[in-house]
Formats: C-alpha cells, structure tokens, sequence
C-alpha cells in the first residue's frame, strides 16, 4: 500500500457567529514543507497544528489554511465616540458642512475605530481542532486513492522489465555463442596455427568476464523486492527509490557486459521503464 503526497482536503464548520473552511493542499517534498495561514486570533494554536499535521502527513509540501467568514452581528471593532467627536468639533471650526459630512471624514482619521482583541474561546477552539483532523483525514484519503493508481501503474513497470529481462535470459544463449564464433573466426584469419586447448581456456576466460548471470539474479530479486514492498502496510517512498537504484545498477551492469546488439536494446527498454518508475516515485510518500 502506497500513498501519493499529493492531495487535497477540506471541512467547513458553521458555528453561531461564523462560518470556518479549513483546507489543506499538498504536493511532493523531500521532507515536509509546511506553510500555514490563519487569523490572527488563532495563531496561539500555530505550533501544535504544525505537530498534528507532521504526524499524521508526514512529508510534502503542505499549505493549510483557516478561512473565517463572519454571519452574525459579531465584530470585535467599535467606534471611537470621543475622538470622532473631538475630530468633529475640530473639523468645523475649520470648514461649514452638515453633521453627516463631518462624520464621514472624522472616522477616516487615525484612532477613530478600536480594534478589541479577541480572545480564542476553548470551547470553539476544540470543534475547530475536531474538523482540522477531519480535514487531514480527507487529505489522506485523496492520498491513498493517488497511490492506489500510482502502485498500479508500477506493479505495469515492473512487470515489463521482468517481461524483458526473461527475453535477456532466452537470448543469453545466443549472445554467448555469438561470442565464440566471433573469436573463432577471428583466429582463423589470422593464419595461424594455435593451441585448441589454450584457445578454449582463454575463450572461457573471456566469456565469463562478460557473464550477466549474477546481474540477472540480482535483478529479479529486486523485482520482486519492488513489489514486496509495495504490498507492505507502510508507504515508504524512500525505500522504494533505494531499491529502483539498486535495479539501475544491475540493468547498466547487463548492458555494459552484453557486447551484443539486441540485448541491448532490450537493456534500453528497460532502462525507459525504470525512469519512468523513478520519477513517478518522487511523488510517493
């Protein structure tokens, strides 16, 4: 089971005064990147959604957010009566104009509002906490159905190269014999006379020199390695890159040592399968 780090996740809490959308957006990161913005009244609670969200997200680029939408009477800003009054009494010994007119320009002068600072309310702060993990559960949720269609489409891959590699074993025959008969012919254009014996054993020499069987071995089990992992109860990303490297290396070891045209044309699809692999796991958790 896999998840991808790419997700999206949203909860919407209507309460007496107000109405609160909580939303969480992630893509790939190598850690976690989190970026999080919310009113200032709720700031307080800023380190301890930062500890929930790592825990339970782990790794990504994370941006949540707290929107709050006023639907009641509810403001923490008020008038301020007597220095609008004191601006008004000012303003008029300075022009003529009718109390309406001096009060639209007295409340546009510095300190005519108050802004009260709210206080963050325990109670309400708990439903908020409550619909936050909600909203992380929906994130995971959109994760684990990206992953279910990325495993899919790497179990695909992974079938291919052990597809491809089974052609490499049938052709391995072939490859060596061609071998032999490229440095028999070789000999016997030179004219001249050798020892068989010593021919055979630096022949054997050579051949095994370019010997795939361990790389294919090697290969296989980390095939199935792959795909063992994926079927694990953990999404481990990191795992799953260590080992798509460790099958480059056996896929280049291969074609280094085929010295043979249309085995290296199979060592090429393999190699764009497993590219494909290794970029789509970037985005895996």
């Amino acid at each position: 089971m896999i998840y991808s780090m790419t997700g999206y996740g949203k909860s919407v809490l209507q309460l007496p005064t107000k109405k609160i959308t909580i939303e969480l957006k992630s893509l790939n990161s190598k850690s976690l990147d989190l970026n999080a913005r919310m009113p200032s009244i709720y700031r307080e609670k800023e380190l301890s959604i930062r500890k929930l969200l790592a825990d339970k997200l782990v790794r990504g680029k994370v941006d949540f957010s707290i929107y709050v939408e006023a639907t009641a009477e509810d403001t923490s800003t008020q008038i301020n009566t007597p220095v609008v009054k004191q601006y008004m009494a000012q303003l008029k010994q300075v022009v003529d104009g009718n109390e309406i007119e001096l009060l639209k320009m007295a409340v546009k002068f510095p300190d005519a509002l108050n802004t009260v600072r709210e206080e963050i309310d325990e109670n309400e702060w708990e439903t908020i906490a409550a619909e936050i993990n909600t909203a992380v559960a929906d994130l995971n949720s959109y994760r684990l159905n990206e992953g279910k269609v990325l495993e899919q489409d790497f179990i695909n891959r992974v079938n291919s190269i052990d597809s491809i590699l089974e052609q490499v074993i049938a052709m391995d025959p072939e490859r060596v014999e061609g071998v032999r008969e490229r440095l028999h012919k070789g000999v016997l254009e030179l004219k001249e006379k050798y020892d068989e014996n010593r021919f055979e054993q630096e022949l054997v020499y050579y051949i095994e020199k370019f010997d795939i069987t361990e790389e294919k071995v090697r290969l296989k089990n980390h095939l199935n390695y792959f795909i063992e992992s994926i079927n694990s109860e953990e999404s481990n990303g990191k795992k799953l890159g260590f080992i798509s490297q460790e099958m480059g290396r056996e896929i280049n070891t291969i074609g280094s040592k085929s010295n043979f045209a249309p085995m290296q044309q199979l060592v090429v699809q393999m190699k764009d399968e497993l590219e494909k692999i290794k970029e789509q796991l970037l985005n895996v958790l």
